[in-house]
């Protein structure tokens, strides 16, 4: 094909999509491209290449991609394709698990823009189908998206969210139960075979003229779901066993739907002294005062920091924009400096008040042989698997990502290091910033009645169970080859050392092992424990390594050392990864 005739296929193309298009601003915005092209614009072109490169693909991760007109980008036209291709998944499944029954979905959405619009949207194309459809009647958290799914008893759910993605995106999340899968993904985001399964669906859709929409007919909910989530997780705190409640929060929601229903869930478990940061409290899908509405991205909390050092605060809880994460920050007793936690600190310290909770309840000291599984992803902190050990609970990895973690068999408590932790897999079978926020309160006010941090908590289970510290590399790429070309060199050429330790283990994790489905990375155990993971991200242009060193700690008088000389590790180890990248 000659460049004339590839440019007349795209301008074409483009104007196709422009006259089916049922949104004028894409629609006009696409004619505008158009038309700057056919005047030689080269950044228009690329932008039109670009929005026209193939059909955004529906994975695990549902869709999720920049707004704008075109397939290779979130807007009407796909949302509806996407919403009449889940229809039918779940009609067929609904008919094959439990026939005469009729399908029930839930469709929840975010403040970002369009959120709205595709939310309706979607409830009109499944109401249409024949699916009783619930509307969620506000801008919601995710996770009470993810409780709706289970208490409305529905066998699908959509969250319309992009969650901490920066504010041109947008996303669509979807969520299956009751008789669309087996019971213990009931509430869960989709996995494989899932994923292709709709994504067959999806494509098999006609013309968008086929695509009907009901003008009606979808119960938009009162605000009794929310209040039952509220009240559900407000009652995880157990004041007759950790009753202390004086502790000073700063709370920031990142522009995001979460402030309102964290700061009504704090409130009601006893937690009454928290402040939302004034600046960030109300969503906003510009996201004015952050570069990135990401908490781990550099300066997301400083607004945060600045009220917490203002009111003297104890904690720093923040929550990212859809509400499905938590972020905690302290002041550093070793440095007098606020920090935020890493996601593994946070991960361990749950974990352990998890861990302790029960053992209140049951009014045990723990021991071999109980009940119930403690888990986190495989790129996650070694340590939660001695906590559970030390308590006498099995612990299993998982694939990254929490649509695994949630389907582990007699789940109690899941984590990942990006930020995510499930504290009450029977709410909600996902990652939940907000009942998370709720027992990351209670542990700190319990720690500060017996005159301690967080940070002294931390150090505890550091002389028990020796000192995990951990540190990412993140490599954002232009082009997504250079992915699989920096994967495929270290196929090639595997490192044979980390830190001056050499390697005993290395494994594929590609080819799959005895516990782990197939994914794309790569981990590597040193003689000394060292742990490296490199893997291509799932839903950003990066490539992610995440490294793990463990100290041996004897006493108290010896944990400054052990910082400094995992610090030493860390550094170490970084430098070697960043040469075996080619970097």
């Amino acid at each position: 094909m000659t460049s004339s005739d590839a440019d007349f296929r795209l301008l074409s193309e483009a104007r196709d999509w422009a006259a089916q298009d049922p949104d004028p601003e894409t629609s006009a915005s696409l004619l505008e491209l158009v038309r700057l092209v056919e005047e030689g614009s080269p950044a228009a072109r690329q932008e039109l290449e670009d929005s026209f490169r193939g059909t955004l693909q529906f994975g695990t991760a549902g869709l999720r991609a920049a707004l704008g007109p075109g397939p290779n980008r979130m807007n009407r036209v796909v949302v509806r394709r996407a919403a009449a291709g889940l229809a039918d998944f779940l009609l067929t499944a609904v008919a094959g698990a439990a026939p005469g029954t009729r399908p029930r979905a839930v469709v929840g959405y975010d403040a970002r823009y369009n959120s709205d619009i595709f939310a309706a949207e979607t409830a009109a194309v499944f109401t249409a189908a024949g699916i009783e459809t619930f509307l969620m009647p506000s801008a919601l958290p995710t996770p009470l998206l993810a409780y709706a799914v289970r208490a409305l008893e529905c066998d699908g759910g959509v969250m319309v969210t992009a969650s901490h993605n920066p504010p041109q995106d947008n996303g669509y999340k979807v969520y299956l139960g009751r008789h669309a899968v087996p019971e213990s993904g009931n509430g869960a985001q989709i996995v494989a075979p899932y994923d292709a399964l709709i994504a067959e669906r999806i494509s098999a859709v006609g013309a968008l003229d086929t695509v009907v929409l009901a003008p009606g007919g979808w119960t938009v909910l009162d605000g009794s779901v929310a209040a039952g989530y509220r009240k559900a997780t407000a009652g995880l705190a157990l004041p007759e066993h950790f009753p202390a409640r004086d502790l000073r929060i700063v709370l920031t929601p990142m522009h995001g739907v979460g402030g309102e229903t964290a700061l009504a869930v704090l409130n009601a478990a006893g937690f009454t002294d928290v402040t939302l940061v004034a600046e960030q409290a109300q969503p906003d899908p510009d996201f004015p005062t952050v570069s990135f509405p990401n908490p781990e991205e550099p300066g997301a909390l400083d607004l945060a920091l600045e009220a917490a050092g203002r009111l003297e605060a104890d904690l720093v809880i923040a929550n990212d924009p859809d509400a499905d994460r938590a972020a905690v920050a302290a002041k550093d007793p070793y440095t007098g400096a606020w920090r935020m936690l890493r996601g593994d600190e946070v991960g361990a310290l749950l974990g352990a008040h998890v861990a302790a909770r029960l053992a209140a309840a049951d009014g045990t000291a723990g021991g071999a042989g109980r009940e119930g599984v403690f888990a986190n992803s495989i790129v996650s902190s070694r340590l939660l698997a001695r906590i559970a050990a030390a308590a006498g609970y099995a612990h299993e990895e998982t694939l990254t990502g929490f649509k695994w973690i949630s389907r582990v068999p007699g789940l109690l408590y899941g984590y990942e290091e990006a930020l995510g932790y499930c504290v009450a897999p029977d709410l909600v079978k996902d990652k939940d910033g907000i009942s998370a926020a709720v027992l990351i309160a209670e542990l700190a006010a319990a720690a500060k009645a017996d005159g301690k941090t967080v940070f002294d908590t931390l150090d505890e289970l550091y002389l028990q169970h020796g000192l995990h510290a951990s540190d990412q590399l993140s490599i954002r790429v232009a082009d997504l080859g250079l992915l699989d070309a920096m994967m495929n060199r270290l196929r090639v050429s595997p490192p044979e050392s980390f830190g001056s330790s050499a390697v005993e283990v290395f494994t594929d994790l590609a080819e799959g092992t005895g516990k782990l489905p197939p994914t794309d990375g790569l981990l590597y155990l040193t003689r000394d424990l060292t742990r490296v993971i490199i893997r291509p991200s799932g839903t950003e242009p990066k490539l992610k390594c995440y490294l793990e060193v463990i100290q041996h700690v004897g006493t108290a008088a010896e944990l400054p050392e052990a910082r400094q000389a995992a610090r030493a590790a860390l550094d170490e180890v970084l430098r070697d990864v960043s040469e075996a990248l080619g970097l």
